[in-house]
């Protein structure tokens, strides 16, 4: 180690292993620092004997409650004996453990400490011997589920940074014989903490390994192969990168030293002294990493006061502050530097040393907040504004009009990364970001950017739907000369789905009808509850009833390892099951006969438009040709023309109010250009919206219907749907007690819906408890899109395992088959277009059903 190259680095740092990677190691730290509370676990001090007998004691495992150790227990046992360290129930606590996390952290340096932590994480279940790899924001922001994921975050920081910075003190003041170990100044260490989590959701450190660990057995499956490469792959782009630090050495300590702050709280360097060597070539490296960082972020040193204390508590012990050359010292140069880095990096990019975790942004954690007041929203994009960027603009005639910066939050990873030449970019975000708010800054003054169109906003804040969303920035030149669009920047971001994992053996059965975060009947039970096997094994029987009306009480049922954590579900497996009865699925020709020689009219928004959509691709096997249709347009050539279908869209929200047809006069339009009806059951009316709809339009439909001698017809109501629940620009947006209220409306309209004999498909029920999965769209209200039928391939059926529990293994098995079908029945390679959406489909599948019903073609559905 002595005689390493230029190039050459090692991975070994023999004090860490020493002290850190061996459980004596572990043990002396908290005898020698019991003041400090070290969050380890008590049985790192228990001798195998003891650990031994207390494992093969089985009415322990009876008998003892389970013990949650806390900071502070630790202290008050006997540290100088061993025998009598620790209760017997500490052994057990590994058992008790809800989750392990498996930290992946990087050690530069020990004496000054740097380490950083990579941004993804191994979860371990113990008592299900289920492991998966995470990104340490989602695990802190969904698996832990806490109430602070941010600062659950530090505290796993502060836990790791306090061990480490132990066995650094510990090596420099050990009094226990000569030191053996030289600092090395090319040496690092990647290390895996166990990092254990109870109930009480504080972290404690179980056990740090020397090298990647990824399960006990040492059997590596294919994605712990892929973990280990990608991890080691970060590695060595970290620690080997060609990034000069030279120049931004140089401006750094120019700006520190003209402006007289290299200091720390009780230190001041004076200005005449010089760095030492040493010290200058652990600045320099510190500055190549904070350049080289990937996807690490620097654990150690820290500014956040709580670690500043921290480092007080430790070296306190050792040299006093303020000793010219100290490690306390060397740490002050080091946050100085820091600071000073983000300050120069924040100009050309924002948030480069931060993940996109932990925001301070609450409304993209916690749905429910743009809820609470509108001033939130009006308060967003200044905000932004002012925290990612200071404007400078120029007022060079003779400059080209481009973008310099792009800003966005959260912030987005561009692909490629930015250039003011570069025209298309994508980036991905994961399923809970559900907004985003976007600007740029332009080359000179007279250049604008306006988002979507040439009349849009600079700066706004746009709805992200699951999949692809585009958003367009457009420079103009708005000098008198020019006057015109110039550039067109594309931005393409991908929202990913609700994280799901594969089956398990051992899954139950989960359901729910509305998310925790959107509470829309605050009586009502929120977020995933437990099925009992006996009501699976019920509804699962050949001869359960057809639900007598679309508005059956139900809810979502999803295949989970636990319902108290919803990222261990299956949600492609995810159905709609309304309570003790089913809605018949039809065949294609069960379905053109039922609909052959029928007039089906709607009348509507977009939701009910992509309700058209479906059936019409449905009834054909194929979508030929779409569009977004505000007007009224007729289909003739559905069902090789046996079935004719007619919409007509409402409300035409874009007219002045006072010129805008009334909902009488657009319905009588539809009717007379459908002419000639039958008033009979052949004739099917369909009305429904997102949330324009209430029932003093059933009344109108009755009047008109009644007056145009057409009482006897079919009409179906499609109820009300969730939507406008988000803070974003150019729509209005919905208080949590106005979706409340719309929840109470949606009845009023059920209640008339059955006072005038209509049917009823009940949409608001089905979309409120999947308010995050909507689709594109301003309003946060679809959950249908048509795509091209390459891009169409949307769901897998996967072969599920065999069950342990066979009642509920089977009930999903049949669901899949059901959802099979339906796939296939709209699936055609030939079709150019395809309708897409879940929720939509469970919608539409229900209002077949109900125009079915009087054919008796669902009932004779489980004979066929």
């Amino acid at each position: 180690m002595c005689q390493l190259g230029l190039h050459q680095k090692v991975n070994i740092l023999p004090e860490i292993q020493h002290q850190l990677c061996r459980r004596e190691g572990l043990c002396q730290l908290i005898r020698r620092f019991p003041e400090l509370q070290l969050p380890v676990s008590p049985s790192v001090c228990l001798d195998q004997s003891i650990q031994l007998k207390l494992s093969n004691s089985s009415h322990l495992l009876k008998t003892v409650k389970s013990y949650m150790w806390k900071p502070g227990d630790w202290r008050r046992e006997q540290l100088n004996q061993t025998t009598v360290l620790a209760p017997q129930e500490t052994l057990l606590r590994a058992k008790d453990l809800s989750v392990i996390l498996k930290a992946y952290v990087l050690v530069t340096s020990l004496t000054p400490l740097r380490a950083f932590i990579h941004s993804t994480g191994t979860v371990w279940n113990p008592p299900k011997k289920k492991r998966f790899t995470v990104k340490l924001q989602t695990f802190f922001e969904t698996f832990l589920r806490t109430s602070s994921p941010l600062q659950a975050f530090d505290n796993m920081k502060e836990a790791i940074s306090k061990l480490l910075l132990a066995a650094e003190v510990f090596s420099e003041t050990s009094t226990l014989g000569p030191k053996v170990f030289h600092r090395c100044r090319l040496c690092f260490q990647l290390l895996t903490f166990d990092i254990g989590y109870g109930s009480v959701r504080s972290p404690v450190v179980l056990q740090v390994h020397e090298h990647l660990k990824f399960q006990d057995d040492d059997n590596m499956d294919f994605e712990d192969q892929n973990t280990e490469e990608f991890l080691l792959k970060d590695t060595f782009n970290f620690l080997l990168s060609n990034e000069s630090s030279l120049s931004i050495f140089s401006e750094i300590f120019q700006r520190l030293y003209r402006s007289g702050i290299f200091k720390g709280e009780n230190y001041q360097k004076e200005l005449n002294q010089c760095l030492s060597l040493e010290e200058i070539n652990s600045i320099m490296t510190f500055i190549k990493e904070l350049r080289s960082l990937g996807q690490f972020q620097l654990l150690f040193p820290s500014t956040t006061p709580g670690f500043q204390s921290l480092m007080r508590e430790f070296h306190d012990m050792a040299n006093p502050v303020g000793k010219p050359g100290s490690i306390l010292t060397q740490y002050w140069s080091l946050l100085n530097v820091f600071e000073q880095f983000q300050l120069l990096n924040k100009k050309a990019q924002p948030h480069p040393l931060e993940w996109n975790s932990f925001a301070e942004d609450e409304n993209m954690k916690k749905p429910q907040v743009p809820f609470n007041a509108i001033e939130n929203k009006k308060a967003a994009v200044p905000q932004i504004i002012n925290e990612t960027k200071e404007i400078h603009c120029i007022n060079d005639k003779d400059a080209q009009c481009h973008i310099k910066q792009i800003f966005t939050h959260p912030h987005l990873e561009l692909n490629p990364e930015f250039n003011s030449k570069i025209k298309d970019y994508y980036s991905e975000v994961p399923f809970d970001v559900v907004t985003l708010t976007i600007g740029a800054e332009t080359s000179k003054c007279q250049c604008k950017v306006y988002l979507q169109e040439r009349a849009g906003p600079s700066f706004a804040n746009y709805p992200l739907g699951l999949g692809m969303n585009k958003i367009s920035m457009l420079v103009v030149d708005e000098s008198p000369i020019q006057g015109e669009t110039l550039i067109t920047y594309k931005l393409t971001i991908y929202r990913e789905d609700r994280p799901s994992l594969p089956l398990f053996e051992d899954f139950a059965a989960c359901g729910f009808v509305q998310d925790c975060g959107l509470l829309i009947q605050p009586e009502e039970t929120c977020g995933l509850q437990p099925i009992s096997s006996d009501y699976i094994e019920a509804i699962s029987q050949p001869g359960l009833k057809t639900c007598p009306s679309g508005d059956t009480k139900g809810q979502w049922i999803v295949p989970c390892l636990s319902c108290s954590d919803n990222r261990t579900c299956d949600w492609r497996e995810i159905t709609w099951q309304p309570h003790n009865c089913h809605y018949g699925v039809l065949t294609k020709p069960q379905l053109q006969q039922c609909l052959g020689g029928r007039k089906i009219l709607f009348i509507g928004d977009s939701t009910n438009r992509g309700i058209m959509y479906y059936l019409i691709e449905r009834l054909n096997e194929t979508f030929q040709e779409w569009q977004k249709v505000h007007g009224t347009k007729f289909y003739h050539n559905v069902n090789g023309g046996k079935t004719l279908i007619s919409y007509s869209y409402y409300p035409q929200f874009w007219i002045s109010p006072s010129l805008r047809p009334t909902f009488e006069k657009a319905l009588e339009h539809l009717l007379q250009r459908s002419h000639p009806l039958e008033n009979t059951s052949q004739t099917v009316l369909v009305v429904g919206g997102v949330q324009w709809l209430n029932s003093n339009h059933l009344q109108i439909i009755h009047k008109v219907l009644k007056r145009e001698n057409l009482l006897n017809i079919l009409v179906i109501i499609k109820t009300l749907g969730i939507g406008f629940h988000l803070p974003v620009d150019g729509v209005h947006f919905l208080t949590q007690s106005e979706v409340q209220n719309l929840w109470k409306e949606n009845l009023m309209i059920l209640e008339a819906a059955k006072k005038y004999g209509y049917e009823v498909v009940d949409t608001f029920t089905i979309t409120m408890g999947r308010y995050k999965e909507f689709l594109q769209g301003t309003c946060g209200c679809h959950f249908h899109e048509v795509v091209k039928s390459k891009l169409s391939k949307e769901y897998h059926f996967l072969k599920m395992n065999r069950s342990r529990n066979h009642i509920v293994g089977k009930y999903f098995s049949n669901q899949s088959k059901v959802q099979q079908r339906q796939q296939d029945s709209v699936t055609n390679v030939q079709s150019p277009y395809h309708v897409r959406g879940p929720v939509n489909q469970v919608c539409s599948e229900i209002l077949l059903s109900r125009m079915c019903a009087s054919e008796r073609i669902v009932q004779t559905l489980q004979k066929d």
